[in-house]
């Protein structure tokens, strides 16, 4: 399929906002969280299916598609403009890059068995571009499939945006189009919490920058009724209510840490870091649409010390930071030792990536963020997934379209990948690149 199928770039243009940005909004100040981000894009393709008899006509949508997000960049001006100085962005209204493409196949062809390298294709830009440094902030892709089909790749700046961020944006461009953009307000106060910094010397946050790294990256989902049993499996009495990112990261973890063991033939000291949005654990809160980098980082340690560590100790030691973050950390995300807090973090995640008997572990979800119900006006997507594979030992989770289940992205080694893909653990509770479909969902149309 990857030989057969093609995508043709037919047109690229930049849109700008509907309406000029105000005199006095022409600088943004980059909180000092934007500033430790990394240098990369956040992607996402949304899926939608041809909903109608006919194949509705690719000009229509695209025209759309390009009014409503010229719209929605007057309300997130700060999109349209450049970062200067990695201090603020020049809110000069240069707008965002539009690319429309043509696949010469069915989305239903796709979506049998997703390919991760024709997945990035979709992508207006390579996510590990250093363009999100100082280039276009935001870039988005049509790309129409013969059959009506229509996937939509968004890239959007780490610099400025968390998975939030880029979740409040689509859906604010999606209600656009629908001419309920007003609903939502974006909250722009992020560097008045946390203001930036001069960062003459070296960044904190330079171990951190996104190297691209051999490893092999495929797709597992734990559809609903197997999370359910997964769940199950890994409640116990510290955990008795497992999410169901805690029960796949727990399982994910463990399964990787044992493909790890096997294949170096070494017991090495294992850690998970998993990303949080804060927004709703600092004091006082921030609100949900708050734009930019509102995260913080917890983490969970693995040792081996003769107690058999399974998926269900792991899962409760993964409940177990996230409560001390949410106790001790998430306080210290606030006020003056806020910076102090963060450069702890790096300088611990640094010197942990420099050591050989640590294997770390990251982990990010989008689960729960609802971004199944983003209606253009053409229906909800079928599917939506995260191509991003630059980093090795990383798993991205998002929500199945049912909203029971987790699709997961994971990379790893070559030589961990061949025994984790084996696992009986795994392969109880999920499914090696599944259709997106399910054995019953009629294709007639896609």
């Amino acid at each position: 399929m990857a030989q057969e199928m093609k995508i043709e770039i037919v047109k690229k243009e930049t849109i700008k906002p509907s309406s000029p940005t105000p005199h006095n909004l022409k600088s943004f100040k980059l909180s000092l969280l934007d500033q430790l981000s990394p240098v990369a894009y956040g992607p996402l393709v949304l899926f939608y299916p041809n909903n109608v008899s006919e194949v509705t006509l690719t000009e229509e949508r695209s025209h759309q598609l390009k009014k409503s997000l010229s719209e929605a960049l007057t309300r997130f001006y700060p999109l349209a403009g450049r970062i200067k100085d990695n201090l603020f962005i020049e809110c000069n209204d240069e707008g965002a890059v539009y690319v429309e493409a043509r696949v010469n196949a069915l989305l239903s062809n796709f979506l049998d068995q997703p390919n991760l390298e024709i997945l990035k294709l979709l992508l207006p830009i390579k996510v590990e571009s250093p363009e999100a440094a100082t280039g276009c902030l935001l870039l988005v892709q049509a790309s129409f499939f013969e059959c009506g089909g229509l996937a939509i790749g968004v890239c959007m700046s780490h610099k400025l945006a968390d998975a939030s961020t880029l979740s409040t944006f689509i859906k604010v461009w999606a209600a656009t189009a629908l001419g309920l953009g007003h609903t939502v307000v974006p909250d722009f106060s992020a560097a008045t919490r946390y203001p930036p910094r001069d960062f003459s010397a070296q960044s904190p946050a330079a171990a951190m920058e996104m190297k691209i790294v051999k490893r092999v990256t495929k797709r597992f989902v734990f559809d609903g009724p197997k999370m359910r049993a997964l769940k199950a499996k890994v409640t116990s009495g510290s955990v008795q209510r497992p999410t169901r990112v805690e029960a796949v990261t727990g399982l994910i973890w463990n399964c990787a840490r044992k493909a790890s063991k096997l294949s170096s033939g070494i017991s090495k000291l294992s850690m998970v870091s998993q990303s949080v949005n804060i927004r709703k654990r600092v004091v006082p809160r921030l609100p949900q649409t708050s734009i930019g980098n509102l995260v913080g980082y917890y983490t969970a340690m693995a040792e081996e010390s003769g107690i058999e560590l399974n998926s269900m100790e792991l899962v409760s030691r993964l409940r177990k930071g996230m409560v001390e973050f949410n106790e001790i950390h998430s306080k210290r995300l606030q006020g003056d030792i806020v910076f102090e807090a963060i450069c702890e973090y790096f300088k611990e995640i640094e010197n942990i990536m420099r050591r050989d008997d640590i294997n770390l572990f990251i982990c990010t979800s989008l689960c729960n963020f609802g971004i199944y119900e983003i209606d253009f006006g053409w229906g909800k997507p079928i599917w939506v997934n995260i191509p991003f594979d630059i980093l090795k030992n990383f798993a991205s989770l998002i929500d199945t379209k049912e909203g029971d289940g987790v699709d997961a992205w994971i990379s790893l080694s070559e030589e961990d990948m061949a025994l984790f893909e084996r696992d009986p653990e795994l392969l109880a509770f999920a499914s090696l690149n599944p259709n997106v479909f399910g054995p019953v969902t009629r294709r007639s149309s896609l």
